[in-house]
């Protein structure tokens, strides 16, 4: 991959961090695969949505709106479990923002 396109995909995340909610959502949800740290997948902290919006006083449709960001740019992952919709960031999502900043 051109270093162009690695720039470029590095802003659209950065670009999805920038709002203070959705930062404020993957700091919750990356909480177990800081970096430096080891997870497996299987470990990743997964939360429902609606356990993720307790407390942060947004609407449920922005709450969704914020996360459909944060996946978008790849951030975030998202599966249906029931009714329920589980999140998560991968371990290796953490390894790459810290890698960028390192070289």
């Amino acid at each position: 991959m051109s270093n162009s396109n690695i720039i470029k995909q590095h802003a659209e995340k950065f670009k999805a961090l920038s709002n203070a909610h959705r930062l404020s959502l993957f700091n919750r949800l990356m909480t177990c695969c800081a970096p430096g740290t080891k997870c497996s997948t299987e470990e990743a902290m997964k939360i429902s949505v609606g356990e993720l919006g307790e407390g942060l006083d947004i609407a449920p449709s922005t709450l969704s709106h914020h996360l459909k960001e944060l996946h978008r740019a790849g951030l975030v992952h998202m599966q249906r479990k029931g009714q329920k919709v589980e999140c998560w960031v991968e371990p290796g999502v953490i390894r790459d923002l810290s890698d960028f900043f390192s070289h």
